[in-house]
């Protein structure tokens, strides 16, 4: 297995609005890029799976003008080091409070999606005293992404088939690179209530040219990220030492959840959605139970990423929050 870094994948890369820096955490080499004011209140922004920093510059502007704003890839995505046999969440999460040591320097606010929505909320658990400030879980798969959960559905249940097609078609590392098989496969292997809501859950990129197609080669986001990220949640090693019932009662800071689109099939209980109602009801009633605090938005017509396609309601909804936390 090897260690691969944003150097031996350089013909990878297109350039973005913010300038990039990289910061040496030890095993891997952390990407980043910084907006905003110094003198303003931190901020760390954690993307989700398959999506590097940049997949929040469409809010990053709005944010400056009341945070310093840090946006990472986490280690197998963007042009963060790739780690073959160690994408976990522990791991992921170390990174993360090593980056607040070494880079941000003082307390912060973390907002995460997703799967760094799951980091957000491993933060408000784990972190060191003092580092965060609050937490915003932009609709986290909790539960979801774990292959044996406490309530509801599983990541086989979930989402788990698009990441494991993603690491048959494309291989470890890009080992295999057969996006057109992908492609064809798709359908077939995909079950038909995803096929059917996908694009609610997940609107195709809004910048990308309207006349190409999918046989116009893979997006900037997944030539950028690591499939083996997918064979990790799906056979659950990534989050096998990360109990999510065990990770929410330890939860110590404010916490703001949003829950955006999601859809149950009633023939197969298939969930398309990063989690179900009773998923989100779940967690914050544990959360809860442990003495900390949580705000719940529903925001149901909302896409999985809300920071990309819907940003100033993504904004307006961490500023109504950190107004909470202000008074």
């Amino acid at each position: 297995m090897t260690i691969l870094e944003a150097a031996d994948r350089a013909a990878t890369f297109v350039p973005h609005a913010y300038p990039e820096q990289t910061v040496d955490l030890g095993e891997v080499r952390m990407n980043y890029a910084v907006a905003g004011d110094p003198s303003l209140p931190a901020l760390l922004l954690i993307p989700g799976q398959s999506e590097s920093w940049w997949g929040y510059e469409p809010a990053m502007p709005l944010l400056a003008e009341h945070f310093h704003v840090h946006a990472v890839d986490l280690r197998g995505q963007g042009r963060s080091t790739w780690t073959p046999g160690r994408y976990t969440i522990d791991n992921f999460g170390n990174d993360l409070v090593r980056f607040i040591d070494l880079v941000i320097g003082r307390e912060t606010l973390v907002s995460g999606m997703s799967s760094g929505g799951i980091l957000s909320a491993w933060l408000s658990a784990y972190a060191k005293p003092g580092q965060i400030r609050a937490a915003v879980w932009e609709d986290p798969p909790l539960f979801s992404s774990q292959t044996t959960p406490a309530i509801g559905q599983s990541i086989h249940q979930a989402i788990g088939p698009v990441f494991a097609a993603w690491n048959k078609w494309l291989g470890d590392q890009w080992s295999i690179g057969d996006w057109t098989g992908l492609m064809r496969a798709f359908p077939a292997e995909i079950p038909v209530p995803m096929l059917v809501h996908l694009a609610a859950m997940i609107p195709p990129d809004p910048d990308a040219d309207p006349a190409a197609g999918p046989a116009d080669g893979p997006p900037q986001n997944l030539r950028e990220y690591d499939p083996e990220w997918g064979r990790a949640f799906v056979s659950g090693t990534a989050t096998a030492s990360c109990d999510h019932v065990t990770m929410l009662e330890q939860v110590r800071v404010p916490v703001l959840l949003t829950h955006h689109f999601r859809s149950v099939d009633a023939a197969t209980g298939r969930l398309v959605g990063a989690s179900s109602d009773d998923q989100a009801r779940r967690a914050r009633e544990i959360v809860t139970a442990a003495g900390a605090r949580i705000e719940y938005r529903d925001f149901p017509d909302a896409p999985h990423s809300m920071h990309e396609h819907l940003p100033k309601q993504y904004v307006e909804a961490v500023l109504d929050f950190v107004a909470t936390l202000d008074r």
